[in-house]
C-alpha cells in the first residue's frame, strides 16, 4: 500500500510508521515536528528504512493539497492534532485551527484530488463530554459507572466540552459527514488511553508514560513528590500501541462495511485502570514507593471512561493482545532506555 501518516512522528504515528516499514509498504510521513520527541522519533524511523518525509503543518492547505495530489495514497492515517485538553484551555484558537480546520483541509484535499483514499481519523472519548449524567460509585481504588459493565458504546450521546472536545468533535463529525455527503471512505476511531514505546509523555498528555517515568526516577533514587489531580480514582481503559497499530492496519480491508462509522477504541474493561491502581502496579513491579500530593480535579475530567469495544471487535476481527500489566512493563523498559 501507499500510506500517508499525518502526525507520523508522534507517538501513535511513529508506531504505525514502524509497522509500515516492516511490511515494506510505501510510506510518507507528514509532520511539523512541533511535539516534544517528534525529532527523536523521526531519527528513529530513518534508522529503520526509507520513506518520504514532509515537514509541514496540517494547517498549510497548499502543502497538504500538494502532498495528497502527488502521492494519491491508498490510505491516510490522520493523527496530526493538538492532543492536550489543558493546552486547548490555554490557546483555544490554535487548538481549533489544528484539529478542526486542519482536518477539514485534509478532507477537502482527499475529496478533490484522491477520492478513493481510505481515511482513518484519530478522535477521542472527549466527544462524549464529562459523562456527568451517569451514576457513579466509589470503591477504595476506583470510580465505577453504574449501568455500564462493558463501558461506553458508540450510542453514547455526543456532548462536546472544553475547546479540545469541541475541536476534536467538530473534526470527528466532518470526517463522518464527508462519507455521507461525498462518498469518501472515512472511519473515525474514538480513543481512550493509548500508551507504549516512542511516547514522550508530559504532565498533561500520556498519563501512563508520565507516571512510569516517576516510578523509574524513584527506583533510581531521583524520585520527587509529584502531583495528581483529583482523588486518583478516575478510570480509563488502556491500549498498548502495538495493538493500536494492528487495528489501524485492519481498516482498509474492511472499509466497505466500516465506511462512515465511528468506533470506540481502547483496551476494554479488562484493561481498565485508575491512577491509584496504576500506582499499585508500578510500586509492585519496581519495588518502590511513589510519593504524591493531590490537587483539585482537573476541569472537565471524566470520572470514568472505558470503551465498549464490541463494535470494533466484530467489524475488524480484532482484540487487544497486550494486557495492562504486560504493557506497563513494556512501557517501563522503554522509559528506562529513553533515559
Amino acid at each position: 500500500m501507499k500510506i500517508l501518516i499525518t502526525g507520523g512522528c508522534g507517538f501513535l504515528g511513529s508506531n504505525i510508521a514502524c509497522k509500515a516499514l516492516a511490511l515494506k509498504d510505501k510510506l510518507w510521513v507528514y509532520d511539523n515536528l512541533y511535539r516534544h520527541g517528534a525529532e527523536k522519533n523521526l531519527a528513529w524511523l530513518k534508522s529503520l528504512g526509507k520513506f518520504g518525509f514532509l515537514k509541514a503543518d496540517i494547517r498549510d492547505r497548499s502543502r497538504l493539497d500538494a502532498a495528497v495530489k502527488t502521492i494519491r495514497p491508498d490510505v491516510i492515517y490522520h493523527l496530526a492534532g493538538q492532543v492536550a485538553m489543558t493546552t486547548s484551555l490555554q490557546d483555544p484558537r490554535m487548538d481549533f485551527e489544528v484539529n478542526a480546520v486542519g482536518t477539514q483541509n485534509l478532507l477537502e484535499a482527499v475529496r478533490r484530488f484522491s477520492p478513493a483514499t481510505v481515511v482513518v481519523y484519530s478522535s477521542t472519548n472527549k466527544v462524549y463530554g464529562d459523562l456527568e449524567d451517569h451514576k457513579y460509585a466509589a470503591t477504595p481504588t476506583r470510580f465505577v459507572c453504574k449501568g455500564k459493565p462493558k463501558g461506553f458504546d458508540e450510542a453514547t450521546p455526543l456532548h462536546f466540552t472544553t475547546p479540545y472536545g469541541c475541536s476534536k468533535g467538530a473534526a470527528d463529525q466532518y470526517v463522518l459527514d464527508y462519507a455521507k455527503m461525498f462518498g469518501l471512505k472515512t472511519v473515525v476511531f474514538r480513543h481512550s488511553s493509548i500508551f507504549g514505546g516512542r511516547q514522550f509523555s508530559t504532565y498533561d498528555q500520556g498519563w501512563i508514560g508520565w507516571f512510569c517515568r516517576q516510578a523509574v526516577e524513584a527506583a533510581a533514587g531521583k524520585g520527587k513528590v509529584f502531583t495528581i489531580s483529583g482523588t486518583g480514582k478516575q478510570v480509563r481503559d488502556v491500549l498498548h500501541a502495538d495493538d493500536a497499530a494492528e487495528l489501524y492496519y485492519k481498516v482498509p480491508g474492511c472499509i466497505g462495511r466500516a465506511k462512515g462509522r465511528p468506533f470506540n477504541i481502547g483496551g476494554g474493561m479488562n484493561n481498565s485502570l485508575s491512577l491509584l491502581e496504576l500506582f499499585a502496579e508500578l510500586e509492585d513491579i519496581m519495588g518502590v514507593k511513589l510519593k504524591y500530593k493531590r490537587l483539585p480535579f482537573r476541569q472537565s475530567d471524566q470520572k470514568v471512561f472505558v470503551a465498549d469495544i464490541t463494535a470494533a471487535r466484530s467489524m475488524f476481527k480484532w482484540s487487544p493482545r497486550v494486557d495492562k500489566r504486560s504493557g506497563i512493563i513494556k512501557m517501563l523498559n522503554w522509559v528506562k532506555n529513553a533515559r
